[in-house]
């Protein structure tokens, strides 16, 4: 069976690359909540005590304690071949790339993007703040460069998604005809709002955008509810759970039950599979076998693999 990965980390030297030079600049996981969230992880990985991870936060400063963290978890990049052979293995057929939290230039992406056609997708990531000077780079990248979507995350830009600013990409979507996935959870940057991200804003930027295809990226959680309700008032809203573990996903009382059933019922031609797997820890094709456990029977597990993804796309 073919699969897509909407959310598919490539951890080459360019990423790599890309991934320091956000930290020194202060972006990307430097944040507190991310510290909170994976500190027990991170000292594991660098070899310390949990105590010890919490002093070195305050001796080091957490620029300094995230890059030793990114230096160790990139330690052993994948050339292009690699990941690609990491592609085979778990039989994916299509990885869609420029999506998670680590990324390459918009020239790098293109370039790997560029030497497998048939197996990668690129994504253009919005930067807001720069106004019609990055709509305009977005949509070069779209016609000249081959990429295929674009990327919002409202709280990487302490905009949420819904803000005015993103209409012009939005309305460059519509007219490009290619999809927007658009972060759509809980966030761990504790120095702006929690609801950066909430999926009411889709509503809006679907109402208003009736023809744009939307990805609501990363599960919903803890808004589930809303986003189910969005995404049954709008059947151009589709949804993935990237980076949440299905094994976790499926447990009683993780919160994302009515999200479960309604994928296997009213919502099963809504969802999308993406892993995220780099940032889970956990290999791409355990996850995609944890995945099956979460669809009934196989052809919703069918859709959500493949045939969901391939619409959005227009893979045909």
């Amino acid at each position: 069976m073919s699969i897509i990965d909407f959310e598919c980390d490539s951890p080459t030297e360019e990423v790599k690359k890309a991934t320091l030079d956000l930290l020194r600049s202060g972006g990307g996981f430097v944040h507190r909540g991310y510290f909170a969230q994976f500190g027990h992880q991170w000292a594991a990985m660098l070899g310390m005590t949990p105590q010890e991870f919490k002093d070195a936060q305050k001796s080091l400063g957490y620029i300094e304690l995230a890059l030793r963290v990114a230096e160790k978890y990139l330690a052993k990049t994948m050339t292009h071949a690699e990941f690609i052979r990491m592609l085979d293995e778990a039989a994916v057929t299509y990885a869609v790339i420029g999506t998670t939290g680590m990324w390459a230039s918009v020239e790098d992406t293109a370039a790997i993007a560029a030497e497998y056609p048939n197996r990668l997708i690129p994504f253009f990531r919005s930067s807001p703040h720069e106004g019609m000077t990055n709509v305009r780079d977005f949509e070069r990248a779209v016609k000249d460069m081959g990429f295929r979507g674009l990327v919002v995350s409202g709280f990487r830009e302490n905009l949420p998604s819904n803000h005015k600013r993103y209409y012009p990409f939005y309305a460059k979507c519509v007219e490009l005809d290619v999809p927007a996935r658009i972060t759509t959870a809980l966030h761990l940057y504790t120095d702006r709002p929690l609801d950066l991200c909430r999926p009411s804003h889709l509503d809006e930027i679907a109402c208003d955008f009736p023809e744009l295809t939307i990805v609501a990226g990363l599960g919903g959680w803890p808004w589930i509810a809303e986003l189910v309700a969005v995404a049954r008032r709008h059947r151009n809203v589709c949804i993935d759970l990237s980076c949440q573990r299905p094994r976790n996903v499926k447990r009683p009382g993780s919160g994302y039950e009515e999200l479960i059933e309604a994928g296997n019922r009213s919502l099963q031609d809504q969802i999308i599979f993406a892993s995220g797997w780099g940032t889970q820890g956990l290999p791409l094709k355990q996850i995609i076998e944890e995945t099956k456990d979460l669809t009934v029977g196989e052809n919703i597990y069918r859709k959500w693999m493949y045939e969901n993804s391939a619409r959005v796309l227009k893979l045909g």
